[in-house]
């Protein structure tokens, strides 16, 4: 029978829980490097609307370049791809941030 010194204090409880759910800027620079396209480093970071939006305009736009008009969609989501590159820095701080905030509730 464990003894009652034996069981974890709230803070490593909660520093596990941290570490259990924490999000990796590598991890989210790969999804972004492969998949970043269709918003799927977004939805990683836990940013489902503007990801599910992302990847909407993908697949609209690749719909849309039969007619010729999709190319500008693909630039779009383009140049969002580019500035999330800047950006995820501040997205996975901003992420672990929000989850470091849940714990200490």
């Amino acid at each position: 029978m464990p003894l009652p010194q034996d069981r974890p204090s709230p803070d490593t409880i909660a520093r596990l829980r941290y570490e259990a759910g924490a999000k990796s800027l590598l991890l989210a620079y790969l999804i972004w490097f492969f998949l970043g396209y269709g918003g799927v480093h977004r939805m990683y970071l836990g940013r489902w609307v503007s990801g599910t939006i992302m990847l909407l305009l993908l697949l609209v736009s690749w719909a849309l370049t039969i007619l010729l008009v999709g190319f500008i969609g693909l630039g779009l989501i383009m140049l969002w791809w580019l500035l999330d590159a800047l950006l995820l820095p501040g997205m996975v701080s901003r992420s672990n941030d929000a989850l470091v905030d849940s714990l200490t509730r």
